[in-house]
């Protein structure tokens, strides 16, 4: 399926593009993998400081995913939770993690900053997912949490945890998460 926006159309994700989410990660438990599939080579969180807006943070997140990633489509995905844009309220939508409804669609960096009005997490744009057609690393801020995850290759989690607006945090596969200062809700 293909939805129109921005004067061109676009690819609508179906459970078969995500498979491989589905299948490897963690089904439950407060380790990192419960968001990110055991398969990258680093794992770290992130979260915007008070000082630093969502726009700056979200911006330098994606600056270093760009430098770092070949160019590519990526796969956004939105997370229906009935109180946040998703985007493409016709689309159809993918279970992930447990069951929750997703909005996949193939895209890309620019989409990822500026298509969303808001989410959960604050006045972002950020999807709730979202990773490259290669799949060479991750995205995902699970529903309840206020901090995001990332897996992949090493170089990568580094450049994220150097840059101060990005706030990155590295932490082994079977670590939680949970940056140091915030609570579970």
């Amino acid at each position: 399926m293909e939805v129109g926006k921005d004067g061109r159309t676009w690819r609508i994700g179906a459970a078969a593009d995500v498979a491989w989410l589905a299948e490897g990660r963690t089904a439950e438990g407060l380790s990192i993998t419960t968001a990110i599939p055991p398969i990258y080579a680093g794992y770290a969180t992130f979260y915007p400081l008070n000082r630093i807006s969502f726009a700056a943070h979200e911006r330098a997140v994606v600056d270093v995913l760009i430098a770092q990633t070949p160019p590519q489509p990526w796969w956004l995905g939105y997370l229906e939770t009935g109180a946040h844009d998703i985007v493409f309220p016709e689309a159809p939508r993918v279970p992930l993690y447990w069951d929750w409804p997703y909005v996949l669609v193939e895209a890309g960096p620019d989409q990822a900053l500026t298509w969303r009005t808001g989410h959960m997490r604050g006045d972002g744009s950020l999807p709730d997912l979202f990773f490259p057609r290669d799949r060479s690393w991750l995205v995902s801020a699970l529903w309840d949490d206020t901090w995001t995850d990332i897996g992949g290759p090493a170089p990568l989690i580094t450049a994220l945890c150097q840059d101060p607006l990005v706030n990155a945090r590295a932490v082994d596969p079977d670590e939680d998460p949970l940056p140091p200062g915030l609570i579970r809700d």
